[in-house]
């Protein structure tokens, strides 16, 4: 299923764009179901037993468990098909968005003197990982088209297809699910600033602004096209957010300035020192009593050899070199370094709103959800969409 966007700056897709879009999709659908379900089975019945028998012990790691299956017929034409879909994705996308590109121009010209807006900084080293390597596959990555709209229509009609219709009919459902599990789970907690670090164009940022609309929201990221994409399409939903172009792990905000920072899918795309400095910064901008929260993948440690391998494929054959190194850290471990105390980390398991519904949210945030964390309810075989996310709160 192809996700229609909820703002005027969605493609006039031809019938044949149409098409080849809920084609990816459904392509897209068949792999991550039936071919990993086959590869699941040669893991079980021929690549583990090999390995067990000429190591005498069954995988015990999310690598030695990719080393097991390499060359196997399954895995080669589940990585053979994804990599090509993923490619697929992008160009799905790509003839609409530059046929389309003065009225995308036009459309947010027309939103340019809502309250909100993109403060973009030419100045700003925009780091290496975000405009040198085409993170999963997507050409010219965070980058193309300059400070554009470009990028951030490439890829929010890009995340349309690539997501089959599991994250929300407005590509928002991390941040619906993950927002309204923190405003039920601490229901006194009444935040009146808000970072979101890495927001992209801004999908899971909306949500926050929506769970809490007297708080001031503010996102950013170090690619400029796709703040100046975001701005747009939050003004064009009524959503007063100001978006910056700034580093995760440089902010220019004074300390204890914010009662929540926030990110949704971003400390994977980090190398490991850049990781361990968001964490240093989100303590310093903190308030006493702010909340650092992060929705991730879930970390190799709480996965089996099988999962944590399913997982950081995306490492190996998605153009997403941080990946393993993130998914191989223990998320309490960077809360700790940072400053937070390791009695104030919490963990937890947020079942979709869009597919779930709230009352399966409130049900998991009636307590702590640590229990649930693991391969069946997180991994990407398990049943059903789950995200996974960690906090901790600053003394």
């Amino acid at each position: 299923m192809t996700v229609e966007l909820q703002h005027p700056m969605k493609a006039d897709a031809t019938p044949q764009e149409t098409a080849r879009g809920r084609f990816v999709s459904g392509m897209r659908s068949l792999i991550l179901n039936d071919l990993a379900g086959d590869m699941g089975e040669a893991y079980e019945k021929r690549a583990a037993p090999k390995f067990r028998k000429a190591n005498g012990r069954d995988p015990e790691t999310s690598r030695e468990a990719h080393e097991a299956l390499r060359g196997d017929p399954a895995f080669n034409i589940y990585s053979a098909m994804r990599v090509q879909a993923q490619k697929m994705v992008w160009a799905s996308v790509a003839d609409s968005v530059e046929r389309e590109s003065e009225r995308l121009a036009a459309e947010a010209a027309k939103v340019a003197d809502v309250a909100g807006g993109a403060a973009l900084n030419p100045e700003l080293d925009v780091p290496k990982n975000v405009h040198a390597i085409d993170v999963h596959l997507m050409p010219g990555s965070y980058t193309r088209g300059a400070d554009s709209l470009e990028a951030g229509a490439v890829y929010d009609r890009g995340l349309a297809v690539f997501s089959m219709g599991l994250m929300g009919a407005n590509l928002d459902d991390i941040g619906l699910s993950m927002a309204q599990y923190i405003k039920l789970r601490f229901p006194d907690f009444a935040p009146e600033r808000i970072l979101d670090t890495g927001c992209t164009i801004g999908h899971n940022t909306l949500p926050w602004k929506q769970a809490y609309p007297a708080a001031e929201v503010i996102a950013i990221d170090a690619a400029p096209g796709p703040l100046a994409y975001g701005s747009a399409r939050a003004k064009m939903q009524g959503q007063d957010v100001l978006f910056q172009q700034m580093c995760a792990d440089d902010l220019a905000y004074e300390d204890e300035s914010f009662d929540v920072v926030w990110s949704s899918m971003f400390l994977h795309e980090l190398s490991k020192k850049q990781r361990a400095k968001c964490f240093e910064e989100a303590y310093r901008v903190l308030k006493p009593g702010g909340l650092v929260v992060h929705m991730e993948l879930p970390p190799n440690d709480q996965m089996s050899a099988f999962d944590g391998f399913y997982l950081d494929w995306d490492s190996y054959y998605n153009n997403e070199p941080y990946y393993k190194g993130y998914r191989d850290e223990i998320p309490a471990n960077l809360t700790a370094r940072a400053g937070f105390a390791s009695d104030d980390y919490f963990d937890f398991v947020v079942p979709s709103i869009s597919i779930y519904g709230e009352d399966a949210v409130r049900e998991a945030a009636a307590g702590d959800r640590a229990e649930a964390v693991g391969q069946e309810t997180t991994g990407r075989l398990a049943e059903g969409v789950m995200w996974y996310g960690f906090g901790a709160f600053k003394k």
